[in-house]
């Protein structure tokens, strides 16, 4: 008698996309994924880890911190494309962890009672509008005006048209403070080998402040070099000893600082003074490049003041946004 042989049971197809255990058969997120989401929450939670010796890649990092939360819309659109749940999971982490760190910042935290108001702007020297910038300025309602990077005939251009709103000025170098109130005793802050920052006692009718207005050095990135600092970093820290220094109680630093608060170079400023932006402000107060802001490198920070609002304002003709904060002195 003939036998037909034994049918051999149907291997089954092989998931690629949807992996799971042996034991339970519940779908793995996929591995790749996995070590991206692990990666991106390590940058975020580990960032003052990244060495700064190679490139100044810690502070590269630093300075677009916040861009890190990108990964998460990023990995769960793979995961849509893999048509997985299981590969959602792991976005969760990275997802939470940027909430944690900076999700307080997108609330509107600006509450009225200040008495002063200051702006800083990086005016650029090659400015193409300073007539219609300071009149932009001027109408701001600022008590107290900050403008970096002065040169050339454009100085007496806001010096003219600033005389009417803002009877007191001081201009040292490239940098330059207009004030409703009396300024005193303005002299250079020696930070660099040309005049970039200087230091004045502005008499307001609450009691006297010192102001602070700085540009440090501009900073770039090559693929040979990295992210070239060094000169803002010594300017850096060079401020930080003239703010230590200082003997009033109420201060103020306002400037271009090339850095975000996030970046460990500016770590000496930023423990000494408080953020107007991050304490009293509405979203990141991104003010560079002014045609698509993805950093807040110009900034209002204090010491011995109640920070109560902080903004932007619009765009001049400066590749800069003004920044803006009210403070009760």
């Amino acid at each position: 008698m003939t036998h037909s042989p034994a049918t051999a049971p149907a291997r089954p197809e092989p998931d690629a996309v949807r992996p799971r255990t042996e034991a339970t058969g519940v779908r793995r997120p996929p591995p790749v994924l996995g070590s991206l989401a692990i990666l991106a929450t390590l940058v975020m939670l580990g960032h003052a880890l990244v060495p700064n010796r190679v490139g100044r890649l810690g502070s590269l990092v630093e300075t677009f911190l916040p861009w890190t939360g990108l990964a998460v819309p990023l990995l769960l659109l793979c995961a849509l494309a893999r048509r997985s749940r299981a590969a959602a999971v792991p976005v969760l982490l990275p997802a939470v962890v940027w909430c944690s760190l900076f999700g307080g910042t997108l609330v509107d935290k600006r509450e009225d009672g200040g008495n002063l108001t200051v702006v800083t702007h990086n005016v650029n020297e090659h400015n193409p509008r300073p007539v219609r910038t300071a009149r932009a300025l001027a109408g701001s309602g600022a008590d107290v005006l900050a403008l970096e990077e002065l040169g050339g005939p454009s100085t007496a251009t806001y010096e003219r048209t600033l005389a009417d709103t803002y009877p007191y000025h001081s201009v040292h170098g490239t940098v330059g403070l207009w004030s409703r109130y009396p300024v005193a005793d303005a002299r250079t802050v020696d930070i660099a080998p040309w005049p970039r920052a200087l230091r004045a006692t502005v008499r307001t009718p609450e009691g006297p402040v010192a102001v602070f207005v700085a540009h440090l050095m501009s900073v770039r990135f090559t693929a040979g070099s990295g992210f070239a600092s060094d000169a803002r970093d010594a300017a850096a820290r060079r401020l930080t000893a003239a703010v230590r220094a200082e003997l009033l109680p109420r201060t103020i630093l306002v400037g271009d600082l090339n850095g975000t608060t996030d970046d460990r170079a500016l770590s000496g400023l930023t423990s000494r003074l408080r953020s107007v932006q991050d304490e009293s402000g509405a979203g990141f107060g991104a003010s560079w490049p002014a045609s698509f802001p993805v950093a807040r490198i110009d900034h209002i920070l204090v010491r011995g003041v109640e920070p109560r609002s902080a903004w932007t304002l619009p765009a001049t003709g400066s590749d800069h946004l003004p920044v803006a904060a009210s403070v009760r002195v």
